[in-house]
């Protein structure tokens, strides 16, 4: 079953009907539901769908050649001689009374193999298809290829494309439409195992429990989960050893770029190279605290997929240890609560910081944030290093939200709330300022009677998905 996807769609679907000539560019690290994405579209409406191989150009052009003789011809007559004759050949047999969908899905394997057909595709284009009713897609899971060699000012399709699309993992709302059958806490904890990648979060079965499914999908040898972010790794980067190693650093919390190297044993040049490396292909995001310019020497270092960061986390130190005693007891030591919930105390603030988002969108906020995340440095009242899970604020700093998110078996009480009151000292230039409060195991009576005197908002995990978030 097609989940989520659904403004994706409506873009799509919107270019087809326009009547004119549409190049959309798509793209998005591996795994994130491209293909699915373009298939799904295809089942709706006759289309030319390609999709090219890690092989070499001819036997690319060899494929391409089948798929685009099948498609109008009903046969195969033999290959083009070569990509221009190939794309000539479409536009001779384009008609202008019906609509031709051409998706040329993982471009870069074949533009990688033959930089010019670049070149070729933006002579077609100008020369014949613009103007056209052709719907081109070009998809491709190298982000970094697809911005710098298709979208960029040095490519020869520059400008060419009429819309480009970076597909991103889905939210926590989003996710959850793979477990209907789940509590709202198991929803919350199966996205901060699995994250937004639907590949991942399609990997579990829903009607098996939290435990179950990482003992069988993840552990279990042979399993789809068990070594994925080494197989991925592989596939992307040249020296995943040093990439393992930061990923590891991360995950046992070195953040700091000086951190990380002390720990990994490389320089901190090095380390920043690779970091960027790791950036483009979205799988690690750099931080600043909220408010702060991009040049800020806080900075600090973080895995932005919550599969990666609990494989990390929890495994892949101990790969040998949780193959020696079995997928089940190693599923029973992950699950210990203070384990788990040291876990998802940090993805937590990432979940409240979507919940928030949302508000924003639907204008549910008091106003609109112009910077948004965490923010961590001095408190000149307390006179020691403080941190703000989520802090919102507008251009000037004049209006502030402050959130507290706590993940864990007691209830938020007077202490946490007056801490969170406390941080209102680190704005003294700020004119307003509103509180949320977030809690796993909701509120007490102390904190219920002085929310409304303090201009405190408490958000329940049920709270973060009832209908009023939905768009």
């Amino acid at each position: 079953m097609f989940i989520g996807r659904k403004e994706e769609l409506s873009m799509l679907e919107e270019a087809y009907s326009s009547g004119r000539f549409e190049f959309l560019v798509l793209y998005g690290r591996r795994r994130i539901g491209k293909t699915s994405l373009l298939k799904e579209f295809s089942s709706r409406h006759k289309t030319l769908l390609y999709s090219a191989q890690e092989k070499n150009d001819a036997l690319n052009l060899l494929d391409f050649s089948k798929s685009v003789q099948d498609y109008f011809e009903g046969r195969f007559f033999g290959a083009f001689a070569d990509w221009e004759a190939a794309f000539s050949y479409i536009t001779g047999r384009a008609k202008a009374s019906e609509r031709l969908v051409l998706v040329i899905d993982e471009f870069p394997f074949i533009a990688m193999e033959n930089p010019s057909i670049k070149s070729i595709l933006q002579h077609t284009i100008d020369h014949g298809w613009n103007g056209s009713n052709i719907f081109l897609i070009l998809c491709g899971s190298s982000i970094s290829f697809m911005e710098d060699e298709v979208l960029a000012h040095k490519s020869p399709l520059f400008g060419r494309s009429t819309m480009h699309l970076e597909l991103k993992s889905f939210d926590y709302l989003q996710s959850v439409e793979f477990f209907p059958g789940y509590k709202n806490e198991d929803k919350l904890l199966a996205y901060g195992i699995l994250g937004g990648v639907p590949c991942y979060l399609d990997a579990f079965d829903g009607r098996k429990g939290i435990r179950e499914n990482v003992a069988l999908k993840i552990l279990r040898e042979g399993s789809f989960l068990k070594d994925e972010p080494l197989f991925l790794l592989r596939q992307e980067l040249r020296e995943p050893a040093v990439y393992n190693s930061i990923f590891e650093a991360i995950a046992g919390g070195s953040t700091r770029i000086n951190d990380i190297a002390s720990k990994i044993h490389e320089e901190p040049q090095k380390c920043a190279k690779y970091l960027r490396t790791l950036q483009a292909i979205r799988l690690v995001k750099k931080s600043i605290p909220c408010g702060e310019d991009d040049s800020s020497r806080k900075s600090v270092y973080g895995i932005s997929d919550n599969f990666f960061l609990f494989w990390y986390h929890f495994l892949f130190e101990r790969k040998s240890y949780f193959e020696l005693i079995g997928a089940e007891k190693s599923s029973e030591e992950i699950f210990r609560p203070e384990n788990m919930n040291t876990y998802m105390g940090h993805i937590f603030e990432g979940i409240c910081l979507e919940y928030m988002l949302r508000l924003a969108r639907l204008g549910r906020l008091p106003f609109v944030p112009e910077h948004y995340g965490r923010w961590w440095g001095n408190n000149p009242v307390r006179k020691t290093q403080d941190d703000i899970d989520v802090l919102m604020r507008d251009r000037a700093g004049e209006r502030i939200v402050i959130c507290e998110c706590k993940y864990r078996n007691e209830q938020f009480g007077k202490v946490e709330f007056e801490t969170m009151l406390s941080r209102r000292s680190i704005f003294p230039h700020a004119r307003e300022i509103w509180y949320y409060a977030f809690s796993k195991s909701g509120f007490s009576g102390w904190v219920r009677e002085n929310e409304a005197a303090w201009n405190v908002t408490l958000v329940s995990i049920d709270d973060m998905f009832s209908d009023s978030v939905r768009g």
